[in-house]
């Protein structure tokens, strides 16, 4: 079994580097690295023990997005600057910052050391590297233009995550103050409305429907607090594991996009990312049937992959892909005449980047017209939910005389 060396080196400009390598002996170390263009100046074997790093479960251990866009950036980079294959996979695996990913690259690194292509070593981390990255990957290596694929693969991976970034901060608003809503009513109702609950009870008499009603809510949540949040434990667990089977998603995915507002805004992301990878994958020379199975397994929604799967069953037999779209009403008539127009003339992947384009700035402009309308629409939500239970509370006030016997 090869044994993991920690090894520092010096490569040709006089940089000291330093990392690990699996091999037999540190013979063999040696001549890796001297073959990579490294003089070595130490190689020792890497102790085993236990970890002092502290992993907090939910914090770290996860490769982003984002760190892949800045991998496939410099990947790319060295590539096109003539840096060899195994040596800018070192350097990268030294100064890529996500320690995960840091990991996964070494393991990419020794897999082609031992003789694997980097498509196949790629392939075997699909949580880190998606199907449409080992597809640019396998283009790039038959086609011999990796470094091309790659420039073009880190822009897409790029706008991704900017498109994502945008549509995050806008959900960042509402969502924390709903969440500021519901601390603030889950603070009156254990500890507010209880006192105004004695003091109506020493008072008699009839109160209104929606002062009861709050201390109804009130006095179940106080006496019954772990029930209702071991309630809310259980339906929440269970919500999340039927999201998880084909038939949540299905259905999550069917609601999402009939949210209003945000249905929108989700549905025009979801023609973006499905316009952009099937052009980037037909740029790089991937077989429509293939680019189009790569598309429906990265679009993350199931009703277009749906869609894209019978697109797919369609082009098998002979159809175009443009015809097909029209039957389905998820794709706008906007991208059907525009991929039916790219198939007509030779010019689909152009057509369907236009199309990304273009759905990319309807999502920016949805995004701004959210944000500005929904602080507003918060204040009132906040201001609307304490004020309804304070109104509630006091109204008995205003009725003090008869309540008294």
């Amino acid at each position: 079994m090869p044994t993991t060396y920690a090894y520092k080196v010096r490569d040709k400009q006089g940089k000291m580097l330093e990392g690990t390598l699996d091999a037999d002996s540190t013979t063999l170390v040696a001549n890796r690295l001297r073959q990579m263009g490294y003089v070595p100046i130490s190689i020792d074997k890497k102790s085993v023990g236990m970890s002092t790093e502290i992993k907090i479960p939910g914090f770290g251990g996860k490769v982003k997005l984002k760190d892949v866009a800045i991998f496939c950036r410099q990947f790319a980079t060295m590539i096109s600057s003539g840096v060899q294959l195994l040596r800018a996979l070192a350097i990268l695996e030294q100064q890529t910052e996500n320690k995960a990913l840091a990991e996964i690259v070494r393991e990419v690194r020794v897999d082609v050391e031992k003789g694997s292509s980097p498509t196949q070593a790629f392939g075997r981390h699909p949580k880190a590297f998606n199907a449409l990255f080992v597809s640019m990957v396998k283009a790039g290596e038959t086609g011999g233009i990796l470094e091309g694929i790659l420039l073009r693969l880190a822009e897409t991976i790029e706008k991704q995550v900017e498109l994502k970034g945008k549509i995050k901060s806008a959900l960042t608003y509402p969502v924390a103050v709903f969440a500021l809503v519901i601390l603030i009513v889950a603070a009156m109702l254990l500890f507010i409305v209880p006192t105004f609950t004695t003091l109506y009870e020493g008072l008699g008499g009839q109160l209104p429907l929606p002062t009861r009603l709050l201390i109804a809510v009130s006095s179940i949540l106080t006496h019954y607090f772990i029930f209702v949040m071991l309630f809310w434990g259980v339906t929440i667990f269970l919500l999340k594991r039927f999201i998880k089977t084909p038939r949540g998603r299905d259905v999550k995915d069917r609601i999402v996009l009939k949210i209003p507002l945000f249905g929108k805004l989700i549905h025009k992301t979801a023609i973006v990312r499905f316009a952009r990878t099937l052009s980037v994958l037909q740029t790089a020379g991937v077989p429509i049937l293939e680019s189009l199975e790569i598309t429906s397994d990265t679009c993350n929604n199931t009703v277009i992959a749906r869609a894209i799967t019978d697109i797919q069953e369609s082009v098998r037999v002979g159809e175009g892909i443009g015809k097909t779209m029209a039957g389905h009403a998820i794709f706008p008539p906007m991208v059907t005449h525009m991929t039916s127009v790219g198939e007509e003339t030779g010019a689909l992947p152009e057509m369907l980047g236009k199309v990304a384009d273009f759905y990319e700035q309807e999502v920016e402009a949805m995004v701004d017209a959210l944000t500005s309308l929904l602080e507003p629409l918060m204040i009132v939500v906040l201001g609307g939910a304490v004020g309804g239970m304070v109104v509630a509370l006091y109204m008995p006030m205003f009725n003090i005389i008869n309540l008294i016997e």
